[in-house]
C-alpha cells in the first residue's frame, strides 16, 4: 500500500518495520529522481585504486582485455592433444618433449604421442587442448607418462581465452560498493583509477539539556553525550563525510537554527533525542515547519519513536536539494538499532549502491525469550557454537534501551518478527551480525 509522505496513516500510527523500510526506500528513490543526487557529472570523482575502498562505482568498469588473455593450463600436469584419448586403448603413453611455465611459454611443436610438462597458468600450445594432472598419472619419468584413457575427457583442465571475462564486457557494474576483491580485479585488468560517486555528506547532532560534552563536569541529572560517537563510528564504516554539529539544547529556536545550518551543507541530517512525546521534544514541530514528515512511530523495540522525512532546500544552498532527515531516539541502544535497521541501508541507497540489504543467518537460541506479538524486537546477543558445533546464540541479559554495555558485549542482533511470540530454547532464530557494520 502506497502512502504519501504526509499520510495520516504514517504519522498517527506505528508502522511495521517492513512498512517503515518500504516507506524509506520509496522516499529515497523520489529524492534521487527529484534532485539527481550523486547522478550529476559534478558528483562523480576519479580516484586511484588505493583510495577506492568502500567507494561506490559510478560507471561500469569495462575490461580492456580478455581474461584470461590466452588459453592456459588450469593444473600442474601434462598438456597434449585430446584426440589421442579416443584412439587409445585402456592406457595412454606419451613422450615428454618440453616444459611450459607461467610466463615462459613452450615455443616448439607437440606431435602425435607427445606431451608437454606444464604448470598452472602456463600458455597452452596450439597443438594441445587437454591437461592431465600429474597426480592422475600411473607412472611418470623425465621422458614419458602413462595414465588410463578413461581418466579424463578431451578439453579438460584448460582455461579458455575470455572464459572469465571478455574484452569490452563489464568487469564490475556501476553501483558496487567497492571491496578489496574488486580493487584486485581492477588491478588485474591494468586499471589504476576508477570513476566513483562522491561521498555523501551527513550531519549529526544530539539534542537535550541534560547532555554534556566529554571533559565537562556532570551536573545532577546530566549525562555525557555518547550518541554522536556511536553515530560517528557507524558512519565512518560507510566512508561518509561527517559534519559534527554538536549538542543542541531543548529550545525550538536553537533546534530550528541547527537544522537549517545542517541542511545547508549536508545531504542527510541525523539527530538523536527529541523525538518522543515529552514537553521538551520539539523535533516533530520543527520538521513540519521546515519540511515533510514521513512517519513518526515504528512498532519495534527498542526504537519506537523515530522520525523520518525531508527538509526543504535552504535558500542559497547550491545545488538546491532537499535534505534527508532521520530523527533517532535518545536512548543509546535505540540509536544504534534504528541506524542499523533503517539508516544504513538508506544511506547506501542514496549513495548509489545497488545492493544495500544485509543477509540474515539463523542460529539456535540458548535462551527462552519472552516476546508478545505486535512489534518487532531486536535483542542484543552473542553468537557462538554449541557442543555439537552448530551456531547458537545467547541473549546478553537485560535488554533496556539505555544499557549501552549490552551492545558493547554483543556481536549480533536476534530479530524477533512482528507476529512472532515466545521463543523456546533450541528454536532457530534470525540473527544479524555486527562485524563490519557497527
Amino acid at each position: 500500500m502506497k502512502h504519501s509522505p504526509n499520510s495520516p496513516i504514517l504519522l498517527n500510527s506505528s508502522l511495521h518495520v517492513d512498512e517503515a523500510r518500504k516507506a524509506i526506500t520509496n522516499l529515497v528513490s523520489e529524492l534521487q529522481q527529484e534532485s539527481s543526487l550523486l547522478n550529476d557529472p559534478a558528483d562523480i570523482e576519479t580516484v586511484s585504486l588505493d583510495h577506492a575502498i568502500n567507494r561506490v562505482l559510478a560507471q561500469d568498469l569495462l575490461s580492456p582485455i580478455d581474461v584470461p588473455a590466452a588459453d592456459n593450463s588450469a593444473m600442474d600436469g601434462y598438456a597434449f592433444d585430446g584426440k589421442c584419448l579416443s584412439q587409445a586403448g585402456s592406457e595412454v603413453t606419451l613422450n615428454i618433449v618440453g616444459t611450459a611455465l607461467a610466463g615462459k611459454p613452450f615455443e616448439g611443436k607437440i606431435g602425435q604421442g607427445e606431451c608437454l610438462k606444464i604448470m598452472t597458468g602456463a600458455l597452452m600450445p596450439a597443438d594441445c587442448d587437454t591437461v592431465i594432472p600429474q597426480e592422475f598419472t600411473t607412472s611418470a619419468s623425465a621422458e614419458s607418462i602413462c595414465f588410463p584413457s578413461n581418466q579424463l575427457k578431451a578439453g579438460e583442465n584448460r582455461r579458455l581465452r575470455g572464459e572469465d571475462l571478455q574484452k569490452d564486457k563489464a568487469a564490475i557494474s556501476a553501483g558496487r560498493l567497492l571491496r578489496p576483491s574488486d580493487l584486485g580485479l581492477a588491478a588485474s585488468l591494468g586499471t589504476s583509477h576508477l570513476q566513483v560517486r562522491r561521498k555523501l555528506r551527513v550531519a549529526i547532532l544530539s539534542s537535550g539539556d541534560e547532555l554534556r560534552s566529554l571533559g565537562q563536569p556532570l551536573d545532577p541529572g546530566s549525562i555525557y553525550d555518547s550518541n554522536r560517537y556511536s553515530l560517528n563510528g557507524m558512519l565512518s564504516r560507510l566512508n561518509i563525510d561527517i559534519i559534527d554539529c554538536g549538542i543542541v539544547r531543548d529550545n525550538p529556536d536553537s533546534l530550528k537554527d541547527a537544522f537549517i545550518a545542517a541542511a545547508s551543507k549536508a545531504d542527510v541530517l541525523i539527530s538523536s533525542g527529541g523525538v518522543s512525546v515529552g514537553e521538551a521534544d520539539f523535533t516533530k514541530q520543527i520538521m513540519q515547519e521546515l519540511g515533510d514528515v514521513g512517519f513518526w512511530k515504528i512498532a519495534m523495540r527498542p526504537g519506537r519513536p523515530m522520525a523520518f522525512g525531508t527538509l526543504k532546500p535552504v535558500p542559497g544552498k547550491s545545488p538546491a536539494r532537499k535534505t534527508l532527515f532521520f530523527g533517532l531516539p535518545g536512548n543509546p541502544v535505540a540509536v544504534m538499532v534504528t541506524f542499523y535497521q533503517f539508516v544504513r541501508s538508506a544511506l547506501l541507497q542514496l549513495g548509489g549502491v545497488t545492493q544495500a540489504d544485509l543477509p540474515l543467518v539463523q542460529a539456535i537460541s540458548e535462551n527462552a525469550i519472552r516476546k508478545k506479538p505486535g512489534r518487532t524486537e531486536f535483542q542484543r546477543a552473542i553468537l557462538g557454537r554449541n557442543v555439537d558445533g552448530k551456531p547458537s546464540v545467547r541473549i546478553t541479559g537485560s535488554q533496556g534501551a539505555g544499557i549501552l554495555r549490552s551492545m558493547s558485549e554483543a556481536n549480533c542482533f536476534v530479530i524477533l518478527r512482528h507476529d512472532q511470540g515466545n521463543v523456546a530454547p533450541g528454536e532457530l532464530v534470525d540473527i544479524a551480525l555486527f562485524e563490519g557494520l557497527l
